[in-house]
């Protein structure tokens, strides 16, 4: 009887083990991130019938990702694969797709493919750089797109020819711009971009815009001989901060025509369906870090330019006229939600289309008034969705589900709001993610999670990075402190000439306002966050001891060297002086100044290739904390630039590292 007893204990333990891991196999594990997929950029047809959309996925043996184009029918039914490439955009009749791919001789090409032929695309360009920005003609005969152009060299010289057979190194790179480099593309080519225009069948491409400018997004008006675009075409172009303006182009004579004349910076014009108007967002100059752009309309010559928005506190993005041009749809950011937004062109203020706790970012809308967009919330991954503007109280309604086999019956973790009081009689808004079998009478550790830029907003879209930590018994707090987009011009600005600042103090009281719910263990507070939030992380350990450990990802450690190794001068202007007229600002702001103070345990982690926060930031960290004998290491991920979301990596593996790392290094220091 006893040795029964026994056994039916050891059947019981075994059952409880086994469900218990069934239970966790539930959870989301770091190996699922090899197969996520992402839903992107959908476009619908003109006449709102069909979808099409970009499709990432991950090449796990290439260590890459992928994309194809998929289409389906506006409801979602028929979602299928269409073609190898990216960035689709439907021609004016809706029987043809214009799209990028690997083509010949080399690199990224512009196709063309009719959707009733069952060959693959034909090829129109040949060219040795990449196209983008695609845009058809209305009358269905040209694409306008842009490309970078080589600029003529400035400096040769002339030097004996090398021996025959001899392998001598590659000549020296000359420099002689302002801003020589951009992270995610290294070293700039010797160019600029411009605008080019070919036709639909594949004639010789020809190129509209000439000068030392960039050139942005083509659009097109109604009458197929006129594009409009916003740039930068003004003496000394390179040192002029925030003086964009909008021009018009006949492409037949060349002849380029500017519609305003701001000073401050015009941008993203928008054509109405009559081609009477021309819808833009822009904003006077000033000296502020973070500017609200307001939405403006004009006459398709320039005139009678009138403001829409104008005591809208939030900036609109997107923009789509209503098919009868009465007025104008946007987007904006809005307390961690993107919703989207209507004003009419007649007066009236802006007013909100949908509504709901989720980020809706529309990207294209048929003349039927359907729009489509990318629907995401804290546990819905991104998703293609619709909403027409013509139903009562519209709403998104999502058409695909890309996650949905990896998400099914998976226990997600629960996803909290909190406001909080902070000082200056700041609200601050923050979200908690619980562990899926939390239990509020156990105690657990603490991640604050700190967002970069410092101008953006942590949002409610899912982020399997905070469920994978939470999935892991981490609760995760994320917040959006002074300084962050989404809650207005003076909340914005708060950090303006003063950043970090009282940033810190917002992040501190979340901290202390999720303790005081009873569920967290004290001794085991852990901060970590990227760019703007590695600033924040490595200001935060030469500020307080009250964290077992950090992880500071991609840090600005010493602004003084920071503004003249970064990839744009404009970090010149975050303070009020330049370094060389006064540094007292970059130096009291700087973490390295504080690095005396760090008693925490600290993590440097940070792309080789940065060249937004460049490693050499993370260095002077790294060293001056293993002088002090603090405990640190570095990791240095390999080939990958500033970028660290999904879609910014290079290589989907480098992601699994810097998770894993971040929270080897918390359990490394847990008490």
């Amino acid at each position: 009887m006893k040795n029964k007893n026994i056994f039916v204990a050891l059947l019981i333990a075994l059952a409880l083990i086994v469900g218990a891991q069934a239970q966790d196999s539930k959870k989301l594990t770091l190996d699922l991130f090899l197969d996520w997929e992402y839903a992107l950029n959908p476009q619908i047809s003109p006449d709102g019938s069909q979808i099409i959309y970009t499709r990432r996925w991950t090449d796990k043996v290439n260590d890459k990702y992928e994309n194809d184009v998929w289409i389906m029918n506006a409801d979602g039914t028929r979602n299928r694969f269409l073609l190898k490439g990216a960035s689709p955009a439907w021609s004016p009749d809706g029987k043809r797709v214009a799209y990028v791919a690997p083509g010949q001789p080399t690199g990224t090409q512009i196709f063309v493919k009719w959707l009733d032929a069952a060959d693959a695309g034909t090829q129109v360009t040949r060219f040795e750089r990449a196209p983008t920005n695609l845009q058809w003609s209305p009358d269905g005969k040209s694409i306008a797109f842009n490309m970078l152009v080589p600029a003529k060299a400035n400096l040769k010289v002339n030097v004996p020819n090398k021996p025959e057979g001899a392998k001598w190194i590659e000549p020296p790179r000359v420099v002689d711009r302002l801003n020589y480099r951009s992270d995610a593309s290294g070293y700039r080519p010797e160019g600029f971009m411009h605008i080019f225009v070919v036709g639909d069948t594949g004639s010789t491409p020809r190129q509209l815009t000439d000068g030392d400018y960039n050139h942005d997004a083509p659009e097109w008006m109604p009458d197929s001989n006129t594009i409009i675009f916003s740039a930068t075409r003004k003496p000394d172009a390179e040192y002029v901060r925030f003086g964009s303006e909008i021009y018009s182009l006949n492409i037949k004579s060349n002849q380029i025509k500017p519609l305003t004349d701001r000073d401050g910076t015009d941008s993203e014009p928008t054509v109405s369906p009559d081609g009477k108007l021309i819808a833009y967002v822009g904003s006077d100059r000033n000296d502020d870090t973070y500017n609200i752009q307001k939405l403006y309309v004009m006459n398709s010559d320039g005139l009678n330019k009138r403001v829409l928005s104008e005591n809208f506190d939030r900036s609109p993005f997107g923009l789509m006229w209503s098919e009868t041009g009465d007025g104008v749809y946007f987007a904006t950011e809005d307390k961690g939600t993107n919703n989207l937004y209507f004003v009419p062109t007649k007066g009236g203020a802006p007013r909100q289309i949908t509504t709901g706790n989720h980020q809706f970012l529309p990207s294209s809308m048929s003349r039927n008034g359907t729009v489509a967009g990318v629907l995401s919330d804290t546990t819905q991954t991104g998703d293609i969705a619709s909403v027409n503007v013509k139903g009562n109280k519209p709403a998104p309604r999502k058409l695909t589900d890309v996650n949905g086999d990896l998400m099914e019956n998976r226990r997600l973790g629960a996803v909290e709001e909190i406001w909080y009081d902070s000082v200056g009689g700041m609200k601050v808004q923050g979200w908690i993610v619980k562990p899926p079998d939390f239990n509020p009478s156990k105690k657990y550790p603490l991640i604050l999670y700190i967002h970069g830029g410092p101008h953006a907003m942590y949002g409610i879209g899912f982020n399997f990075e905070f469920q994978n930590h939470a999935a892991e018994n981490y609760v995760v707090l994320y917040t959006n402190p002074r300084g962050s987009s989404g809650y207005g011009k003076q909340f914005g600005n708060a950090i303006n000439n003063n950043y970090p600042g009282e940033d810190y103090e917002d992040l501190m009281r979340g901290v202390d306002e999720t303790i005081k719910r009873g569920y967290i263990e004290e001794k085991n507070l852990f901060v970590t966050g990227g760019s703007g939030g590695g600033v924040l992380t490595a200001w935060i350990v030469g500020h307080t001891d009250r964290f077992a450990a950090a992880v500071s990802m991609k840090p600005v450690i010493n602004w003084y060297s920071f503004v003249g190794t970064t990839d744009g001068a404009d970090w010149y202007y975050n303070f009020k002086k330049l370094p060389w007229e006064d540094s007292s600002e970059h130096i009291r702001r700087s973490p390295i100044t504080y690095v005396g103070n760090v008693k925490t345990p600290t993590m440097l982690l940070t792309g080789d290739l940065d060249l937004r926060t460049p490693m050499e930031q993370t260095e002077q960290f790294y060293r001056a904390l293993k002088l002090r004998k603090v405990p640190t290491a570095m990791v240095r991920l390999n080939d990958e630039y500033h970028g660290f979301n999904a879609l910014g990596l290079r290589h989907p593996s480098n992601r699994l590292y810097q998770i894993q790392y971040l929270r080897a290094w918390f359990e490394k220091f847990k008490r």
